[in-house]
C-alpha cells in the first residue's frame, strides 16, 4: 500500500469495527441530507435524524462533548425543520427560502454568544480542557447552533454559517483521527457553496413541492 493508505487505515488500528462501520453509516446519511438540504427537498430531515442519532452514539464513546452536543441538537432542530418546512403558508404554498431579518441576525449572536457558554460550562464541569481541539470544537458548536436553526427556518445565510464551519471542520477531524467524517465535511464544504447559489436562485419564490 501507498503511504497514504498506510496512515488512513492506521487510524483505525485500534477501532472496533463497528464503530467504522456507524462512522460510515452516519456519513453516508449525513452526505445526503446536506445533498438534500442543498436541493431544498424535505428528505434533508429524516436522513439527518438517522446520521446525528449514530454520531451522537459514537462521540459519546470518543468523549468528544461538544461533537456530540452537536449532533444532538440537530437531531432536536431537525425535528423542528421538519415541522417548519411542511406548515403551508396558504393552501397550496410551503413555507419559501427567505433572508434573515434584523431580528433574527440579533437571535442569530444570541444563539451564537449562549453556546459559546454552554459549551464552555460543559466542557468546565467534565475538565476536557486537555487538547487546543476542545476551543476550536466550542467556536465551531456555536457556528454550527447557529447554522441548524437559520436552516430550520429556511433562511438562505444559514449556508454562511454551514460554508465556515466545515472549513474548519476538515482539519479538525482529520487531527482527531476520523477520517471518514472529515472527508464527510470536505465534501460539506462543496455541497454548501453550490447550496448558497442554488437557494438565492429560488429566493422568495412560492413553494408547491417538498421534493
Amino acid at each position: 500500500m501507498s503511504p497514504i493508505f498506510d496512515w488512513f487505515f492506521a487510524q483505525y488500528q485500534d477501532i472496533p469495527t463497528y464503530l467504522v462501520a456507524l462512522e460510515i453509516v452516519a456519513v453516508f446519511f449525513g452526505f445526503l441530507s446536506v445533498w438534500y438540504a442543498k436541493q431544498d427537498n424535505i428528505l434533508v430531515y429524516p436522513t439527518g435524524i438517522i446520521s446525528t442519532a449514530i454520531f451522537v452514539y459514537i462521540l459519546a464513546i470518543y468523549a468528544l462533548l461538544g461533537d456530540m452536543m452537536i449532533n444532538g441538537y440537530y437531531f432536536a432542530m431537525s425535528v423542528y425543520g421538519w415541522y417548519i418546512w411542511t406548515r403551508k403558508v396558504d393552501e397550496t404554498h410551503y413555507t419559501p427560502i427567505t433572508k434573515t431579518t434584523k431580528k433574527e441576525n440579533k437571535q442569530s449572536i444570541y444563539i451564537f454568544i449562549a453556546t459559546l457558554i454552554f459549551v464552555f460550562v460543559v466542557y468546565e464541569f467534565f475538565d476536557k480542557w486537555n487538547s487546543w481541539t476542545a476551543y476550536v470544537d466550542t467556536f465551531t458548536t456555536a457556528i454550527f447552533f447557529v447554522g441548524m436553526w437559520l436552516m430550520a427556518k429556511k433562511k438562505l445565510e444559514n449556508w454562511v454559517y454551514w460554508i465556515i464551519g466545515d472549513l474548519i471542520s476538515v482539519p479538525l477531524y482529520l487531527y482527531k483521527g476520523l477520517v471518514f467524517t472529515s472527508f464527510q465535511y470536505l465534501l460539506f464544504t462543496v455541497i454548501a457553496i453550490y447550496g448558497y447559489r442554488a437557494w438565492k436562485k429560488n429566493l422568495n419564490i412560492p413553494e408547491t413541492s417538498l421534493m
